[in-house]
């Protein structure tokens, strides 16, 4: 029997703080370390006071989901289009789709879980062509 990577995070210790997107707060959720950087796992709120902009971009991910927990969200993906994502909706992203934000609920929370942890983002010139 092991314990190595358990981790177990709790609502009322939650610690958010600005991340990839000046507009959304990251909750990290311990999966990083527990997972020696395999996977991520945070929950992604608006940031309250904050002008929303979003520019066509890619991950370079092997495996991202998105599930939202309370709130909406609007994306526009490649080959998609229009996505309207509302409180128990779930997306995965295929690794390299294009996509942008096209507006999201000042209430909005997500659940995101990304392979691996330290990817990168990529801005492209459209989610069209």
């Amino acid at each position: 029997m092991t314990t190595q990577g358990f981790v177990a995070t709790h609502a009322k210790d939650a610690h958010f703080e600005r991340g990839l997107r000046a507009f959304f707060e990251y909750r990290d959720l311990g999966i990083k370390a527990a997972t020696q950087g395999r996977f991520a796992a945070h929950v992604i709120r608006a940031a309250a006071g904050t002008d929303f902009a979003s520019q066509p971009h890619l991950h370079r991910t092997e495996f991202q989901l998105v599930y939202v927990l309370k709130g909406w969200i609007e994306f526009e993906y490649e080959g998609q289009g229009r996505v309207r994502l509302e409180a128990g909706s779930c997306v995965h992203q295929p690794p390299g789709i294009r996509h942008r934000e096209l507006g999201h609920s000042e209430d909005v929370e997500m659940l995101e879980i990304v392979l691996p942890a330290d990817f990168t983002t990529e801005e492209v010139p459209s989610v069209h062509g």
